[in-house]
């Protein structure tokens, strides 16, 4: 059994992962019934995953903060800002995609949107609520916010404790990282029961009377994915970053699509970190830090549905009013991931902008249930692989300064 496993790891996962995609996508159409049972597979590892990511964030945090050593440089402020400034321009992207090419929207009805924040204010609520919740229930419920926040006091106090106890803390934390490795061989599995669970349930016919929004929606994440942060990148770096960006986009947006949950795709991002050489203490901070606030699919989502239903009803809107959208919904989509339904329910927040009221609005959202298999899953894909993204090249750019980042670096690396 241990040399059917060994030989199994030894086929790269990518390869892995398209056979399962594969797979997956051929039951679905060829056996659709008799294989149904194969869902199981998906509901397991999303499961798995979404079982030890909170506590492997918990300790992993917990870790880096008691073997920091006072003096020591750290790139989480860049790794912010970088954070920020990617949603926001993830946000302008999907502005300036509505004003080129307007959608017009096919409304419904009956779409029930109470638990909806009616203003930013509603979002911060949230988001400092989240922040002093239970420690215990933050781990129960994945509130990363919650995690974060309790994780990083108690390791400021424990960085005074004894070698012993700072041992047992670091020791759990590279155990828990082996589990999660051993959960990661078994994604090919997994993503052939998403993959055929996605077509089963949602198939492809209903997205055709909604393409317009739908393609408008892809091409900006698209533009976002291939232009803005790559050029972020090669701005911080100096050097072409299309290796680093495919690689994140094939080994950690590729699980996140299928799994659509930034949450379940921690532990994935953790081991591509670790496999391209990024500091341990480092991105134990940042992953799951963007997994809360660097939402840019989430942003793209929130401008693009707003300025469309302000196109739909005949709303002027101008450049400031757009720029300021942009703001609100870069601010929105951080909230995303402490809202009940996530970007979609943010919807109304950003219609309130131009004047459109909550009734309409709700409609709005209503029109993104129905395309949200596919919106979704590219939504969480791009957040999750520019969660790797932005975490990179915050370090390899402090690597640059020092020296340390030689011309093939990136080809050698990845």
């Amino acid at each position: 059994m241990e040399k059917v496993f060994k030989d199994w790891c030894s086929i790269g996962l990518v390869k892995r992962v398209l056979g399962g995609l594969v797979i997956g996508i051929i039951f679905a159409y060829i056996t659709p019934n008799m294989m149904s049972w194969i869902t199981i597979f998906g509901d397991i590892f999303v499961g798995a995953l979404k079982a030890v990511a909170p506590v492997l964030v918990f300790f992993l945090v917990l870790a880096a903060i008691v073997q920091h050593k006072k003096g020591q440089k750290t790139n989480i402020k860049s790794i912010v800002t970088l954070y920020i400034l990617g949603t926001f321009l993830a946000s302008l992207v999907a502005v300036i995609g509505s004003f080129i090419f307007p959608v017009n929207l096919s409304l419904v009805s009956n779409v029930n949107m109470s638990s909806a924040p009616q203003n930013i204010g509603g979002v911060l609520k949230t988001l400092l609520l989240n922040l002093i919740d239970n420690p215990l229930k933050a781990i129960l419920n994945g509130n990363y916010i919650g995690i974060l926040f309790w994780s990083s006091l108690l390791g400021i106090f424990l960085k005074e404790v004894s070698d012993t106890t700072k041992v047992v803390v670091i020791d759990t934390s590279e155990a828990l990282l082996k589990v999660v490795k051993v959960i990661i061989e078994f994604t090919p599995f997994g993503v052939m029961g998403l993959v055929f669970s996605s077509i089963i349930e949602s198939g492809s016919s209903g997205l055709l009377s909604y393409g317009k929004i739908l393609v408008l929606l892809l091409g900006c994440m698209g533009v976002v994915a291939f232009i803005v942060n790559p050029l972020i990148a090669f701005l911080m770096m100096g050097k072409n970053p299309y290796p680093l960006v495919l690689t994140c986009l094939r080994e950690s947006g590729l699980t996140a699509f299928f799994t659509r949950s930034s949450a379940a795709n921690i532990p994935v991002n953790m081991n591509l970190c670790e496999k391209i050489g990024l500091e341990k203490d480092m991105y134990s901070v940042s992953i799951p830090l963007g997994a809360t606030i660097n939402m840019a699919g989430a942003a793209v989502t929130i401008s693009v549905f707003a300025l469309s239903a302000a196109h739909t009803l005949g709303v002027e809107v101008d450049f400031l009013s757009a720029v300021i959208l942009s703001l609100v919904a870069a601010i929105s989509a951080c909230g995303a991931s402490g809202v009940a339904g996530g970007s979609l329910l943010l919807i109304p927040l950003a219609c309130s902008l131009f004047g459109i009221s909550n009734d309409i609005a709700m409609q709005v959202v209503g029109v993104g249930f129905v395309i949200g298999v596919v919106q979704d899953s590219c939504e969480t894909a791009l957040n999750s692989s520019t969660d790797v993204l932005f975490t990179s090249i915050a370090e390899y750019s402090q690597w640059k300064k020092e020296g340390k980042l030689d011309k093939d670096f990136l080809l050698n690396k990845i």
